[in-house]
């Protein structure tokens, strides 16, 4: 909805006392806004990914000719001496008296030298000097320099017509829910209009019970179920496993109609297409299917203008049962209060509820080693991450055979370094439980290659002691005592938060980093019901992709999911990675301060646009006659220049869209350069925005 820090404007409905089933009470003060019904009437239009449909009307795409406010002014002046050359001759006569045969021929002879006479004569001459004042100032183009100056000299945007406001009560009025009308249900649509207009439904209530009624359609023996459940509850109906029907506060404006944020304006200048100057831009699950990258500085507002508003819109379509989200970052990071949250993992915090599954809620060895293998030793250079993953197995597989479960991270890191006390107590329950043969192989195995040239074994255990520290004790339990959170709830709508112990444990926070990503590419593109838009948010990605994720980030928009990645610099990812994660992305950010580094990188991913130059040369003018050199001195006399002619060249060249030197020079602070791509393929040019910011 319509929100800006806590200072939110979101649908209201004055003049109603609320039943015990209104939503809660905001923790800031309201502010005067449309009512739900106003808000659900305005129309929306789009022409292209990322626009704020809200109320939106197109612009021309391409910039009129406008005339310059000189030429329009001398234009005027000489149409208006015209038009008193042209009255004066005929007032006088010099032109003969035929335009005053209309007195002659319609004044009657009885009112020859009376005062009807005199009226019908300044008459006609006002008719006329009202049509000379007509003709030339059409001519001159009075009107328009009028409408220039009243304007203080701003020229007209051309737009074209949006679509229409539905009448309230018509047939296509949102607030009457004429699609459930029409599908025999009036008894529903008569209680949630009344829920509506009388103040008790708010923006998230009409998106997750229009979200309900569209699976309803899908499904239609569903149809009882929800009919009952909206005459029981009204707007409470089909609520959010968690109760809640809002977040505690907004940090920024949304659209939960068209399942928008507003990100910022784009800026009225050249750099940016004429269609989508002055603009407000948004960003919806149709982009960030495509995944996003923003680089930029510390300081530069990634987390308050990207990372929360992106967030928080996520969590909203949460609630309405459209998304699962999932936020991570640093411990202490502005990324919206303990409340907006189903699950807050905070690692490495002995007051955290919830513990984070080191297996992902995998259940198979090789899966479950194939994403620690990436988490571990997916950036270390000269290690075989498949290596890692299979001598990852090897232990998995057993440990869970004898146990039931996997290892915890003690449990694991002893396997690794092939402690013998370790070794044989998982050899003696193989033994006991009758396990299979090739689970001692598995064990044999492990033990011949332990030491060998190029094993991975003690790579990985000096990664899982990382984790064994007391900082962590009691975390990554496997035995069933904690209450782990697993990237498989996604199959729900879900908002996680997990804090990562950055302050103090950076090598084990990038490692846990590179886990989450991991175990969110699996789990996103292993969903059975995909209808939910999956969505995993980091507020610093520095140091967490590896070769795998980057093409499984690729992947995802294929499995209805998305990630955000912010960066400090792009020296923050291997640079054989540079290139291809610029190129798995479909929406690419750099923000104000960039390095001409980084710049390079992003002119070439933006490429390159034909556009039209003019060169000017000027050329001296020789007189050969007398006269005219002398005319040609006196002018150079006054102006101090000599007198030349200009030869204007018009050619198509082919430039970059933004030029490294751009990027770091040029871009404003609070500003920053967004390229868009929707999962359908429309693109928007790289653009010139300004950050809209949260309270």
């Amino acid at each position: 909805m319509d929100t800006d820090g806590t200072r939110e404007t979101r649908p209201t409905s004055a003049g109603h006392i609320p039943r015990p089933a209104a939503p809660p009470k905001p923790s800031h003060a309201p502010t005067a806004g449309p009512t739900l019904a106003d808000w659900l009437r305005v129309p929306r239009s789009s022409d292209g990914p990322g626009v704020w449909t809200y109320g939106h009307v197109p612009r021309a795409a391409e910039e009129p000719e406008v005339t310059p406010t000189r030429q329009l002014v001398s234009g005027a002046l000489i149409s208006l001496l015209a038009g008193l050359l042209l009255w004066s001759l005929l007032w006088n006569g010099y032109l003969g008296k035929f335009w005053l045969w209309p007195i002659y021929m319609f004044t009657p002879d009885s009112w020859a030298h009376s005062h009807a006479a005199v009226v019908a004569s300044y008459v006609w001459y006002g008719i006329v000097i009202g049509g000379l004042g007509f003709g030339f100032g059409r001519l001159g183009r009075w009107p328009e320099l009028l409408r220039r100056l009243l304007r203080g000299g701003a020229t007209r945007p051309l737009h074209s017509a949006g679509p229409a406001r539905p009448e309230p009560g018509g047939e296509d009025d949102p607030v009457r829910w004429p699609q459930v009308r029409g599908a025999g249900l009036a008894e529903v649509a008569d209680r949630l209009e009344g829920e509506a207009g009388g103040g008790r439904m708010n923006d998230v209530d009409y998106a997750r019970i229009r979200r309900a009624w569209d699976s309803v359609r899908v499904d239609p023996s569903r149809m009882r179920a929800f009919a009952d459940s909206v005459r029981d509850k009204g707007a409470g109906a089909c609520v959010h496993p968690s109760g809640d029907r809002d977040l505690p506060v907004r940090a920024a404006r949304h659209d939960l109609l068209a399942r928008q944020v507003l990100l910022g304006t784009v800026e009225d200048g050249v750099r940016n297409p004429y269609a989508r100057r002055g603009t407000s831009l948004a960003l919806d699950p149709d982009v960030l299917g495509t995944s996003l990258l923003a680089v930029g500085p510390s300081g530069t507002g990634k987390t308050q203008r990207l990372v929360r508003p992106v967030v928080e819109s996520l969590a909203l379509q949460a609630l309405a049962g459209q998304a699962a989200v999932v936020a991570v970052g640093a411990a202490g990071a502005q990324l919206g209060p303990d409340a907006a949250y189903d699950v807050v993992v905070r690692i490495g915090d002995p007051a955290s509820v919830y513990d984070l599954d080191l297996y992902g809620g995998a259940t198979d060895p090789d899966e479950a080693a194939t994403l620690l293998a990436e988490a571990f030793v997916g950036d270390v250079p000269g290690i075989d991450v498949r290596r890692a993953a299979t001598a990852l197995a090897q232990l998995l597989g057993p440990f869970r055979t004898a146990y039931g479960r996997f290892p915890a991270v003690p449990e694991l890191r002893e396997l690794l370094d092939q402690v013998p006390a370790a070794f044989d107590a998982l050899r003696r329950e193989l033994a006991a439980d009758g396990a299979p043969h090739a689970m001692l192989r598995e064990l044999d195995a492990r033990t011949r290659q332990h030491g060998a040239h190029g094993d991975p074994g003690p790579a990985l255990a000096d990664r899982v002691a990382l984790l064994d520290r007391p900082a962590f004790a009691g975390f990554f339990d496997t035995t069933g005592q904690g209450r782990p959170f697993s990237l498989r709830a996604l199959e729900h709508p879900i908002r996680v938060r997990v804090d990562l112990p950055e302050r103090g444990h950076a090598d084990a926070s990038r490692m846990l980093a590179r886990l989450l990503l991991a175990q969110f590419n699996a789990a996103a593109a292993a969903r059975a019901d995909r209808s939910l838009f999956a969505f995993l948010a980091f507020d610093d990605a520095s140091h967490t992709l590896t070769a795998e994720t980057v093409r499984g980030v690729q992947r995802l928009r294929s499995a209805h999911a998305g990630v955000l990645l912010t960066l400090r610099s792009l020296d923050d990812v291997p640079e054989a990675l540079r290139t291809p994660l610029l190129g798995a992305v479909g929406c690419r950010m750099a923000f104000s301060g960039v390095t001409t580094w980084d710049g390079k990188r992003f002119a070439e991913a933006w490429g390159t646009e034909w556009v039209e130059t003019r060169d000017v040369t000027h050329r001296t003018v020789f007189a050969d006659q007398p006269l005219t050199r002398a005319i040609h001195a006196f002018r150079k006399l006054v102006t101090g220049k000599a007198v030349t002619t200009d030869a204007v060249t018009v050619r198509q060249v082919e430039r970059e869209r933004w030029s490294a030197s751009d990027l770091a020079h040029a871009v404003p602070p609070g500003h920053a350069v967004l390229s868009l791509t929707s999962v359908k393929g429309e693109r928007a040019a790289p653009l010139l925005v300004r950050l809209a910011g949260t309270a």
